[in-house]
């Protein structure tokens, strides 16, 4: 029997997490997979409406969970999340920011410095 995800990305995006934060010292990782672990009802949802509100231009976010269009970001930033709704990624670019995904955000910023999750 199979405990935990049946999703072999997310798995997978897991462990890779969890090794890079044991590798660089780097507990945020370890706290990213840790959410991203949880069940699906339990992750994270945030809208870019939310986003906009808790976050300055040029900040690196990290999402463990699903990033929803409702609302405008408002200011350049840059998000990492596991998924992204339908028009997300337009809506961040035209604002300036970029959205990538988790593992390109660790393989950009190992240490995880400047880096700030959001729940």
């Amino acid at each position: 029997m199979i405990r935990g995800t049946e999703n072999d990305a997310l798995r997978e995006t897991i462990v890779f997490l969890e090794k890079c934060a044991r590798k660089n010292k780097a507990p945020i990782w370890g706290a990213v997979a840790e959410k991203l672990a949880k069940s699906r009802r339990s992750r994270v949802e945030v809208n870019l409406e939310k986003l906009a509100k808790v976050t300055k231009a040029n900040d690196v976010v990290v999402v463990p969970g699903k990033v929803l269009g409702i609302g405008e970001p408002g200011h350049a930033v840059s998000v990492a999340s596991w998924s992204a709704a339908k028009g997300v990624k337009e809506k961040i670019t035209k604002a300036g920011g970029k959205l990538m995904t988790i593992k390109e955000l660790v393989e950009k910023n190992p240490k995880g410095s400047g880096v700030m999750i959001l729940q």
